[in-house]
């Protein structure tokens, strides 16, 4: 078997080109490849398209390099919590193709599963099959690109709109465990997308939290077999943020209803 270890994030992605297309892994900054993505900024690569759920926040994930104007394209579901990326996109800097979010894992899998499209309810009767929804604005604030429609179908009485894969250059994923030949086990709501960006790319890299030796990992308990991964990165130390954090007072805080916390 292959060993698939490299010495360091920046020898990773080294070779992940300007224009590049990529799929990334996490759902907000949930198992997000963060130490991949600081590598692919520090060596400038630009004009990439980027396959996530969403773009980061505007200084975390994918925003660090939509900040640069690093990503010309992006396939996403939710973008709501980035002001750098609403401005960017009705300023006409950045075209946004937004797919549901089902369809997007869907888009996923299939590419990694070597199905080059498949039929989905979801979007049909709105412009994601009808066409027009703007994708790029001129900087005068009209629509330079809209989508286009798509193919709608019947079957057994229900209409389903055609939704091709996607199996782009290459894949950055985050896994809790993952050995030498590349085998990746994910922790929990970290799995998110993951799975499915590292099946769709042409070339995965995948960074770890902690990396065993082959046969340490149960056979059973593996989420993503190595023949879908290609680089291994030790990433042990990595930041992990939260996105949003609510907390409610309770009496052990010492708050008054309506109040303020003790100190």
């Amino acid at each position: 078997m292959i060993d698939k270890v490299v010495a360091s994030a920046a020898e990773a992605v080294k070779d992940i080109h300007d224009g590049a297309s990529l799929a990334v892994g996490g759902f907000g900054l949930c198992g997000i490849p963060v130490a991949l993505i600081d590598a692919l900024h520090a060596q400038g690569t630009s004009g990439l398209e980027t396959i996530s759920n969403n773009c980061g926040v505007d200084d975390w994930g994918l925003g660090i390099l939509l900040k640069d104007g690093r990503i010309s394209r992006t396939i996403s579901s939710y973008v709501g919590e980035n002001k750098e990326f609403a401005r960017q996109f009705l300023a006409g800097e950045l075209e946004v193709v937004l797919t549901p979010q089902g369809t997007l894992a869907e888009k996923l899998r299939a590419g990694g599963a070597g199905i080059p499209a498949f039929y989905t309810k979801a979007g049909v009767g709105t412009q994601v099959s009808e066409g027009g929804l703007p994708q790029k604005y001129d900087a005068d604030g009209t629509v330079a690109i809209a989508s286009s429609p798509k193919e709608v179908r019947t079957f057994n009485g229900g209409d389903y709109v055609l939704e091709e894969s996607l199996t782009p250059d290459f894949g950055l994923v985050h896994a809790w465990k993952g050995d030498r030949h590349g085998n990746l086990v994910f922790h929990a709501t970290a799995m998110n997308f993951n799975p499915l960006c590292a099946m769709a790319a042409r070339v995965t890299i995948a960074e770890v939290e902690e990396l065993v030796e082959p046969g340490e990992l149960d056979p059973q308990n593996i989420h993503t077999p190595g023949i879908f991964v290609h680089r291994v990165v030790l990433a042990p130390d990595t930041e992990k943020r939260i996105e949003k954090r609510t907390v409610a007072l309770t009496p052990a805080s010492g708050a008054e209803p309506g109040g303020k916390a003790g100190a």
